[in-house]
């Protein structure tokens, strides 16, 4: 593990996903419209990020 690494840079991206999950599913449960798009894109967050690390893996 390298050394000097903060807890808010290790906890950064989790905690945005987090949030990026949260804000879609409260999203997809209380409209439509405009609200469906944002929980699409909130929800395929995370699914992005681990294609995006996969992908880095591998490279």
């Amino acid at each position: 593990m390298k050394a000097g690494k903060s807890l808010a840079t290790i906890f950064a991206v989790p905690l945005l996903l987090a949030l990026l999950s949260i804000v879609g599913l409260v999203a997809a449960l209380t409209g439509d419209g405009w609200r469906d798009a944002l929980s699409w894109g909130a929800l395929a967050s995370p699914i992005a990020a681990i294609l995006w690390a996969c992908a880095r893996r591998r490279a």
